[in-house]
């Protein structure tokens, strides 16, 4: 799958709509982690020198299609200016006159203005991939460009319904990144390719499991999730996480691994405890012991972290998403770390997805050691299980 990069296009003196992930955390009007503003500081500068105007939109949490000050982009627009060495335009709203005002201030300015839009999400339209509100954003460019790989799942307006209203539309540098790598684990990966997933549930990543036994050599599965697998074949799991309701599925997962000949690793031993709290008594067990009674399984153990370790040790591609146990809780965090080292180890393809898998080799201070660090979250879990994400078939494809 090759599409069409915002490289391939002519910008100069064009207004160009960039689709952008800016949906950062904020807390009283604060930005707590502007990761993805300047994860998309390379396309924007990239347009920039190219002379063209920029436009940028971005949803902002849930407001559900009306306007609500605490979704407001404006903190976004100010951190922005900041990041980028320049002004930055915020318009009031993101069709109509205020956008249009903008974008037009900022084109007879020559491009030198950044212009960031409202929050698309007060208007309940974005997410309905209404095609009227896909004409007014329309109207405010010329070329259109995605770099919000994290959005592209979804079939919104900005992402899906916009994109046929441009003579051309390419991807972001940014975009173009996620489809390159994770394209290359979904297609031609170099082996052993080993999966590693985490996390707290099973219904989540059923499809990514199912998606992954066709074309990985090992499969590791740890976190919460793995309770749901050892109660399906009957091991004790005492109050830890379970999706009763995933037991057939779990042994379908089992079953499938077994006739594809692929090697499913579950742990071997856990860090329990009656509550998850700094504070709290933990124990080490091995997963078949019914000594762990009413406690919880909220770590891998020593024995799996190494075993883990040892799986990952000869991969030549590897992708994570997901962590071993509840990571944010100190006693129950080594497990995590001990991954996050094991994949900066690996002497080929790392990919990292997922908000806490990411936050994980942060916290492990290897993250400059990954091949890729995913800014899709769902949308890499979802690519990877082999689904069309919406943004993606959107945008035109690249001749061979």
């Amino acid at each position: 799958m090759t599409k069409y990069s915002i490289r391939d296009l002519d910008l100069r003196g064009k207004r160009v709509f960039i689709r952008v992930d800016f949906n950062v955390p904020i807390k009283g009007g604060r930005i707590s982690d502007d990761t993805r503003i300047t994860s998309a500081l390379p396309t924007i500068r990239f347009a920039l020198d190219a002379g063209a105007t920029v436009v940028l939109a971005s949803h902002l949490g849930r407001p559900k299609g009306k306007p609500a000050p605490e979704y407001s982009l404006k903190p976004v627009a100010d951190r922005l200016a900041e990041l980028a060495g320049r002004p930055v335009t915020f318009a009031a709203d993101c069709i109509g006159e205020p956008a249009r005002e903008a974008v037009d201030a900022a084109h007879a300015a020559g491009g030198t203005h950044l212009v960031l839009l409202e929050n698309l999400r007060y208007h309940a339209e974005e997410e309905k991939n209404d095609d009227a509100f896909a004409g007014a954003l329309a109207e405010l460019a010329d070329l259109y460009v995605n770099d919000a790989f994290g959005a592209a799942h979804r079939a919104h307006a900005s992402v899906a319904a916009m994109v046929s209203r441009f003579p051309s539309a390419a991807a972001g540098l940014l975009m173009d990144k996620e489809l390159t790598y994770l394209g290359m684990a979904l297609g031609d990966p170099a082996r052993p390719f080993v999966a590693v997933l985490g996390g707290a549930k099973v219904s989540d990543k059923i499809d990514i499991i199912e998606g992954m036994l066709e074309r990985v050599d090992r499969l590791i599965i740890g976190g919460a999730m793995a309770y749901t697998f050892f109660k399906a074949i009957g091991m004790p799991v005492g109050r830890s996480l379970v999706e009763d309701d995933k037991l057939d599925a779990a042994r379908g997962i089992l079953s499938h691994a077994q006739a594809r000949g692929v090697s499913l690793q579950l742990p071997v031993d856990h860090v329990v405890a009656d509550r998850i709290d700094a504070h709290a008594a933990t124990a080490v067990l091995e997963v078949s012991d019914a000594a762990i009674g009413d406690r919880m399984g909220l770590d891998i153990g020593p024995a799996t972290a190494h075993l883990f370790a040892q799986l990952l040790s000869d991969a030549k591609t590897v992708v994570w998403n997901g962590p071993m146990g509840v990571f944010e809780v100190a006693p129950f965090a080594a497990g995590t770390m001990a991954v996050a080292q094991a994949c900066a180890r690996v002497d080929g393809t790392t990919i990292i997805g997922g908000g806490d898998s990411v936050a994980a080799v942060n916290a492990a201070g290897v993250s400059g050691r990954m091949t890729h660090i995913s800014t899709g979250g769902g949308a890499s879990l979802e690519f990877l299980a082999g689904r069309v994400l919406p943004g993606v078939a959107a945008l035109p494809d690249k001749p061979a």
